[in-house]
């Protein structure tokens, strides 16, 4: 009787399983940690006895991650357990499965509740960057490139915003 019920509810789910919203937030942001930390999955795994197949279901959300084990995870990612559920789209709160999986990429992949286009903060570009400006020992140093990469951004910004400007007056 058991095994039968658990067939009928694989078949129910059909044939692209449905990641919560919720699993697909907390993966995502495992892996955001994970990378920032510059930790492989394999690392991760090894610390908390699991496979690094099993650590990428996870950060896919396929998988739902138990309290114990999120729990393990923080203390691994040194991190308390709020921050996977920290910056919750709207709507992974709204509770509603997302099936199927469109293109492949970072943090952003289809079938997240982030897109990587509008979110910066999740692009492995940014982790890296973090990672190798912390790398920087000297802080006269570190605040001098941050002075400067702020000027380039603001000068590029600028300048993008003054072109589309030109752009509509010529219409």
């Amino acid at each position: 009787m058991r095994v039968l019920w658990r067939v009928d509810w694989v078949r129910s789910r059909g044939s692209m399983a449905r990641s919560h919203p919720v699993d697909v937030h907390v993966g995502a942001r495992m892996r955001q940690r994970r990378t920032l930390l510059g930790m492989s999955q394999e690392k991760l795994g090894t610390a908390v006895g699991l496979t690094f197949q099993q650590i990428q279901k996870y950060e896919r959300g396929s998988n739902r991650i138990g309290s114990s084990r999120l729990f393990e995870f923080a203390k691994v990612l040194d991190v308390p357990v709020s921050y996977f559920f920290d910056e919750m789209p709207s709507n992974a709160l709204s509770g509603r499965p997302m099936s199927g999986r469109g293109k492949k990429g970072g943090f952003g992949e289809a079938g997240t509740p982030f897109e990587q286009e509008k979110d910066p903060l999740i692009k492995r570009e940014t982790l890296e960057l973090v990672r190798a400006y912390y790398k920087i020992r000297e802080s006269r140093v570190r605040k001098r490139i941050f002075e400067m990469v702020k000027a380039v951004g603001a000068a590029s910004h600028a300048e993008a915003v003054g072109t589309r400007k030109g752009a509509r007056a010529r219409d």
